[in-house]
């Protein structure tokens, strides 16, 4: 049976930037929710410290919460090695990070897709720094796992490994049982793509899930396509409440009960209130019950 965590996309600039939301506060306010545990983001200015990790474990349980995923945005697609070999630094940092907080997941990306890096170049560089991070993760019991990723919120251009026929290459490269996909049907939308065929390419290798659901404020996914080289996201696009967007959630969960998925589901919206992120948990719980079977 699937389990539910949620992640505070709404407060990312609160927890990552500004400093006006505690890593507490968060947790408080999750707890609140009918969720069994929290994705964090290694950019929150409290894990800076990590002599704070175990006390942010500590905070979640005291909570009734898990945290099982780490969400990570390491670099690994610019052409400098010397700045790969700084990502890998980080990324293994972020290994750690996972342990100590109690989780078994921790994001890895391919990287920014830099006009300068070749397709070839690119899925050479992720895989290589990816494997370079696989024997630390395999000695702290985590799984890298792999997103289909749009980009991350403070990264300039997006995600190298943005489209299923190069996201799919650099996964087919991969084969450790420390590493994984964790699925976004979202980012694939945002790609001009069929989530679905995605889903059925690498379903037997995903362990993970975001759940969200996206819409467009205005215009097309082209003009998305205009915007998207500047820091963070275009103003044009939301993370909608989960059910009333884009996605065919029966599809997908169909497509994952048939390969025994059984892994953790967290949660990625409430930008526009946390009314959003209440109502998202209870869609995801109808349809986790009706596909897997009440809890």
């Amino acid at each position: 049976m699937p389990q539910l965590a949620v992640f505070p996309k709404a407060y990312l600039d609160d927890l990552c930037i500004h400093g006006t939301m505690t890593i507490r506060q968060w947790v408080e306010l999750a707890a609140t929710l009918d969720v069994d545990g929290l994705e964090f983001y290694t950019g929150l200015l409290e894990l800076k410290d990590p002599a704070f990790w175990p006390q942010a474990r500590a905070i979640a349980e005291d909570n009734g919460l898990t945290i099982p995923m780490l969400c990570a945005s390491p670099d690994f697609t610019h052409p400098d090695p010397a700045f790969r070999q700084e990502q890998i630094v980080f990324e293994k940092s972020w290994i750690d990070m996972t342990a100590a907080l109690g989780g078994s997941y921790c994001r890895v990306l391919s990287g920014q897709r830099r006009p300068e890096v070749s397709r070839e170049d690119g899925i050479r560089y992720a895989a290589d720094c990816i494997k370079a991070c696989l024997p630390h993760a395999k000695a702290a019991g985590v799984t890298l796992i792999l997103e289909n990723h749009y980009k991350d919120n403070y990264w300039q251009f997006p995600e190298f490994a943005q489209f299923t026929d190069v996201f799919c290459d650099l996964v087919a490269k991969i084969d450790d049982p420390n590493f994984g996909v964790n699925y976004d049907p979202s980012n694939t939308i945002l790609a001009g793509e069929d989530p679905l065929e995605l889903l059925r390419r690498v379903k037997q290798r995903v362990v993970t899930m975001h759940a969200s659901d996206r819409y467009l404020k205005e215009g097309t996914i082209e003009d998305l396509r205009r915007e998207e080289d500047s820091v963070g996201y275009a103003k044009r696009l939301s993370h909608g409440e989960i059910g009333k967007g884009m996605n065919d959630y029966d599809a997908i969960f169909s497509e994952l009960k048939g390969v025994g998925f059984d892994g953790w589901i967290s949660i990625e919206d409430g930008v526009d209130g946390f009314d959003q992120l209440v109502g998202s948990v209870r869609f995801l719980r109808e349809k986790i019950a009706a596909h897997w079977g009440p809890s």
